[in-house]
């Protein structure tokens, strides 16, 4: 039996999420469906990282056992032949048993892609976040840092989440001006259910002027959900990226550019 990794792209508009769930179809689904028939055998999963209804994926990576004997190139091309045109496999390689897809996982990025200017794209709707304002990306910057390090964010983790501890570490959070929009891009060892979202919604409203940069730390230091902003939509959000130790060769995606998606 071997391990076979897979970097995974998808656009989540038309899915419940990763997850296999009982209403709706999901990614996880058609991945495994995909995979089953190349394999010719039941395939079985796992991802990086987790990702809701309506979230994207550029880096997504994942692993699965198998001893039908293909090549990498075998697997990318027989996977996308039986795959809808919003998932694809971006390349495949053998990887020795140590490696987990989540478990091997030191650290998870996101990108949050927000449009910003006067009229709204027909384009991006599905793709980014719209708004007309001009956001202060100096004053969301100042904010964004007092959320770096290791905390307590359960302000930032919705009602629903079941992660046993609220703490994680973020290790980087960089808010970045591009041609016609604003890049929230935030790395950390792993996330709870709607952290990015929630953080983003923050960062908006700061960034909008509603709000003064202090107030993420405020947010923050609360420990209560009910202290921040409204949950920044879906769409604009990707998981971009997992990083594992060099030892397993694992490729690195490289950063959105807002007007790729387009």
């Amino acid at each position: 039996m071997s391990r076979i990794a897979l970097g995974v792209e998808y656009d989540g508009t038309s899915y419940v999420g990763w997850q296999r769930q009982k209403d709706g179809q999901s990614i996880q689904e058609r991945v495994e469906a995909a995979l089953s028939r190349v394999a010719d055998h039941p395939v079985q999963v796992t991802c990086a990282g987790r990702t809701d209804a309506g979230v994207h994926a550029w880096g997504q990576v994942i692993h699965f056992d198998s001893d039908a004997p293909r090549s990498d190139r075998a697997w990318v091309l027989g996977a996308n032949s039986n795959l809808p045109q919003d998932i694809a496999v971006t390349w495949a390689k053998s990887v020795g048993d140590g490696f987990h897809a989540r478990f091997s996982a030191l650290s998870r990025t996101y990108e949050y892609l927000i449009l910003t200017r006067r009229a709204r794209s027909p384009l991006t709707h599905t793709r980014a976040v719209w708004t007309y304002k001009t956001l202060d990306t100096k004053a969301m910057s100042a904010a964004a840092q007092s959320l770096v390090g290791e905390h307590d964010f359960s302000a930032f983790r919705a009602a629903s989440c079941q992660a046993k501890s609220s703490h994680r570490n973020v290790q980087t959070l960089l808010v970045s001006r591009v041609p016609d929009g604003v890049i929230v891009r935030i790395t950390a060892n792993a996330f709870l259910q709607h952290m990015v979202r929630n953080i983003v919604g923050v960062l908006l409203e700061i960034g909008g002027g509603e709000q003064e940069p202090g107030w993420a730390e405020q947010v923050l230091a609360s420990k209560d959900r009910r202290r921040g902003g409204v949950t920044a939509p879906a769409q604009g959000l990707y998981f971009v990226q997992a990083s594992y130790p060099e030892e397993f060769n694992i490729p690195k995606s490289r950063p959105l550019d807002l007007m790729s998606i387009s």
